[in-house]
């Protein structure tokens, strides 16, 4: 190992604990064969003084060891062919969620399990049937343990012998009836005084910050508090709760990033450890994984962004880290992990941690100037300057439009369609929701939230992106709405063409963005940037981007927005969650005043309706926006009448 590594960042040691040889049950995929799990520990080191470590907020408070580095450790787990040899020769690196793996339930469609065990685990197989190994790290300290979530460990920040300090914020939403409840702090108080610290209560996210004579609070101790409403009425369960204090003892928590990358540029280049453990990802004395692919989704496509943004693709040795990044419905975001007082988990929604400092410019991938703030910058800014871009696959759902800012993307800061670097395609999987699990706190959202998955999307634009960086092989261009061709438009009704369904109250409510000014809390907003959504056509879907089958050849009306319910902030948007409003099935159950045809209205019968299916998603498969076996898969899910075709919407 090369002394430029040691000084800048390794994997000191690698412990594996557990293996388990074979997994799912000892299920062969393909040509690959039968894979195995293990898992472990990665203890690693920094320079704090290195450049290539100089972005690390307060990693020069943190404590060094003999050499003059900085330790920290964090789980890993590895899913991998028993034979290497079978592999595809890429390493898939999945940044967790909250600890949790993502890639699997939701590229392989399989049970959402992060210690997967049997054949059913595996779902589809996708990701064994291509021959990936793949990899995660922990990197949020603050999970909590358990469920096979995966945690990191990082020194605390100090100045000599004195705590460091700071406000830190933090916001309850508690959808319950209870009385009174118990508020986690993110850091510890710095003290307990409760002149130091102040409690608000407002009913949405823009109203004034109140403290009525009846809100109540208490310290449990430094970590948590106790909150008594305010029974005012203006105030039900959605109400927003903001609590300010002095914190102490900040996490180095962006640290993250160079675990990120030094894990994964141990697993793709070294065959042991510094202290000469062997790398689970190296055979017959070489590494195995030639290639390196970043994905992640949701919180973890917002720090891929991030991880870009700030320049950790570089690799200590020198060159990239990660060839491909995928990240999935991360919007216009990034990610709230390299700060003094971070809260990773915390992201901003239009009601939710509205005012976090997750969502700033740069916001897309070209450096532009932001017409609000003066600034220049751009997510692949720092990647361009050390020639470390990867090749970048960006999908995002209708619900990062509504609540993610996703409209930032594709446009600049005075609402221009802008051109993608050559190296990055932008998708929109329209008319689709950011997840598909049961969704959170039953009753809060109005409407019946949507089925439609983006993973056969998903699958098949891995199949590009690997295409793309072994063959050069163009990929499906970009398929995002765009101001020029009038499908990113004015939320108004007009603007946007939302029909007038009955009993769905359509008010153009959005996640809004203004310049913030974070060095005082609450935060001081400033100016708005212009944040657009989707076109709809006449039945309210999406009329731009990828349209699933089930967009394009529609049984229902499927929005990524839905609304609050009476008690819990009426009318702001539901966190990300979307929406599906069946049509009826006939013209005598349909609502004289519902706009939009009924199923046998517009198709004629259900043999009708199957054609035009299958014929849509064989348009997709051509164009490469979907997998031939998903197609069948789609097909055959669509049943052979109206009250089995609903099942297609989650087949696949």
């Amino acid at each position: 190992m090369s002394s430029s590594v040691r000084i800048a960042g390794l994997v000191q040691r690698l412990e594996i604990s557990e293996r388990v040889s074979p997994c799912f049950d000892g299920l062969s995929f393909e040509t690959h064969g039968p894979y195995e799990r293990l898992h472990g520990t990665a203890y690693c080191e920094v320079n704090p003084d290195h450049p290539l470590n100089a972005g690390v907020v307060n990693l020069g408070f943190a404590p060094r060891n003999a050499r003059g580095q900085v330790e920290y450790d964090f789980d890993i787990c590895i899913m991998k062919p028993v034979d290497l040899a079978l592999g595809n020769g890429w390493l898939f690196y999945e940044i967790l969620n909250r600890g949790g793996k993502r890639s699997v339930p939701r590229i392989n469609h399989a049970p959402n399990k992060n210690l997967p065990l049997s054949a059913t685990d595996a779902g589809n197989g996708f990701l064994m049937r291509q021959g990936y190994s793949m990899a995660w790290g922990g990197w949020q300290a603050d999970v909590s343990p358990g469920n096979g979530r995966m945690v990191a460990r990082y020194p605390i920040a100090r100045d000599g012998d004195r705590m460091i300090t700071g406000l830190c914020r933090e916001e309850y939403i508690n959808e319950t009836a209870a009385e009174t409840f118990t508020g986690k702090l993110s850091y510890p108080a710095a003290g307990l005084d409760p002149a130091r610290a102040t409690l608000t209560v407002r009913q949405l996210e823009r109203d004034p910050r109140l403290t009525p004579p009846d809100l109540q609070w208490r310290y449990l101790d430094n970590h948590q508090i106790e909150i008594t409403r305010s029974r005012d009425p203006r105030f039900d369960r959605g109400a927003i709760y903001e609590f300010i204090y002095t914190a102490c003892d900040p996490v180095v928590t962006g640290l993250a990033f160079t675990g990120i990358r030094d894990f994964a540029s141990f697993l793709r280049h070294d065959t042991h450890d510094a202290e000469g453990n062997p790398n689970p990802l190296a055979a017959s004395g070489a590494p195995h994984a030639r290639r390196a692919l970043v994905f992640g989704l949701s919180q973890s496509g917002r720090a891929v962004r991030d991880y870009l943004y700030q320049g950790f693709n570089e690799s200590p040795r020198g060159g990239k880290v990660f060839d491909a990044a995928f990240p999935v419905i991360a919007g216009s975001r990034r990610t709230y992990i390299n700060f003094a007082f971070a809260q990773p988990g915390r992201y901003s929604r239009q009601h939710e941690d509205h005012s976090y400092p997750d969502d700033q410019f740069p916001f897309t991938y070209a450096t532009l100037t932001d017409a609000v703030s003066g600034r220049s910058g751009g997510i692949l800014e720092r990647c361009a300057r050390t020639s470390t871009a990867p090749k970048i696959m960006h999908l995002d759902t209708d619900s990062e439009i509504w609540s993610a800012r996703a409209s930032l993307v594709a446009t600049d800061t005075q609402g221009n369609d802008i051109a993608m670097p050559e190296n990055v395609r932008l998708y929109l999987a329209a008319g689709l929701q950011h997840g598909w699990s049961e969704p959170p706190l039953p009753g809060v959202g109005q409407f019946p939230d949507n089925p439609v998955s983006y993973g056969s999307l998903a699958r098949a634009l891995i199949v590009a992106m690997r295409q793309w960086v072994e063959e050069g092989t163009e990929p499906p261009p970009s398929c995002f709405p765009s101001r020029a061709a009038g499908t990113l438009v004015a939320s108004d009704a007009a603007s946007s063409g939302f029909p007038a369904i009955p009993g769905v109250p359509y008010t153009g409510i959005k996640n809004e963005l203004r310049l913030m000014d974070y060095t005082q809390q609450p935060p001081r907003e400033g100016p708005a940037y212009p944040v657009y959504v989707v076109k709809f056509n006449a039945d309210g879907n999406a009329t731009d981007g990828v349209r699933h089958p089930l967009i394009a050849v529609p049984l229902a009306t499927h929005t990524g927005w839905n609304l609050r319910s009476p008690g819990h902030a009426e009318g702001d948007l539901f966190s990300v969650i979307g929406t599906r409003l069946p049509f009826a099935r006939d013209a005598a159950s349909r609502d004289p005043a519902d706009p939009r045809p009924a199923l046998e209205e517009r198709y004629g019968s259900h043999a009708a309706w199957l054609a035009q299916l299958t014929q849509t998603t064989q348009t997709l498969v051509a164009a490469r926006f979907f997998l031939q076996e998903d197609a069948d898969r789609l097909i055959a899910a669509a049943g052979s009448c109206w009250e089995t075709a609903h099942n297609a919407a989650t087949a696949v």
